[in-house]
């Protein structure tokens, strides 16, 4: 499959698996999701996950996250809940994990030996596990059930693999759907055309977005999104798949009318609404 060209991750593939909502359902139908993200020097990484999620689909969002970032959050983010020190809580085992549907750690947190702990025992845990940003580092992967998917940028990708950067960017179908069955991981590899490759060797493009993602916070916003996804979709690929895509198409429908250069991360969630619902 190494020298085939993956196919794109149409419309028509969008609104054949989208998440539909139930008229008789309730938050419980969608789950509470886990977020770990944030410090008190970046507690806005965790702000734009969590606006992503809850635009996503989740049922509850508990955002682990410092008390200082807390404070700024709840203001934009009223309708989360918050777990302080969370992150510490949980590299310590001292949290249930068993209760949330899917858990997203990285957005504003350092590589650190609490990030990576933390990361160990949401592995060790039955969920659907995103890791993004800090979360992402270079270690090998326990077999399980659920998924584990990772979202790196190229130069993230470079770091976890050790494939150079021009390297990869010449061939980023080919190295994303390698290093997924070689780690037994799903990858979102960002950049122009997002590559999604899965353990099994399934690999897609996604045919949305532009420049106007090239921009801090807004991976940030895709993991939240990803995330929300995964507690209303009943297929977690189609949950990353569709994220990606309504990602990127938030983007397109900015540069209809407005310059690439002034997108913020948290306006891709302000057009989500009614980009979704061209979809339904």
């Amino acid at each position: 499959m190494a020298g085939d060209t993956p196919g794109f991750w149409t419309e028509n593939h969008i609104k054949a698996t989208l998440s539909q909502r139930a008229a008789d359902s309730h938050k419980g139908s969608y789950g509470t999701a886990l977020l770990i993200a944030g410090t008190k020097e970046m507690p806005g990484a965790a702000l734009l996950a969590g606006l992503g999620a809850m635009r996503g689909g989740v049922g509850k969002l508990v955002i682990a996250t410092e008390p200082e970032a807390m404070a700024m959050m709840v203001p934009r983010l009223p309708e989360a809940t918050y777990l302080l020190d969370g992150r510490s809580r949980i590299a310590d085992k001292k949290i249930q994990l068993d209760d949330y549907r899917a858990a997203a750690i990285g957005p504003g947190t350092e590589p650190d030996a609490v990030t990576e702990n933390a990361v160990l025992s949401l592995l060790d845990s039955p969920l659907p596990v995103i890791l993004d940003a800090g979360a992402l580092s270079k270690r090998a992967y326990p077999t399980r059930q659920a998924p584990v998917i990772l979202t790196p940028h190229p130069a993230e990708f470079s770091r976890i693999t050790g494939v150079e950067v021009e390297e990869l960017q010449k061939n980023r179908a080919y190295f994303a759907q390698l290093w997924a069955q070689k780690l037994g991981v799903a990858i979102v590899l960002k950049g122009q055309t997002t590559v999604v490759a899965f353990q099994d060797g399934e690999v897609w493009r996604n045919p949305t977005g532009n420049s106007a993602l090239a921009k801090g916070g807004t991976g940030d916003t895709l993991t939240g999104m990803m995330l929300g996804m995964l507690c209303c979709h009943s297929d977690w690929r189609h949950a990353v798949l569709n994220a990606v895509h309504l990602h990127g198409a938030c983007a397109d429908e900015w540069t209809k009318h407005r310059s690439p250069h002034t997108l913020l991360a948290h306006e891709l969630t302000d057009l989500l609404p009614e980009v979704w619902a061209r979809f339904e």
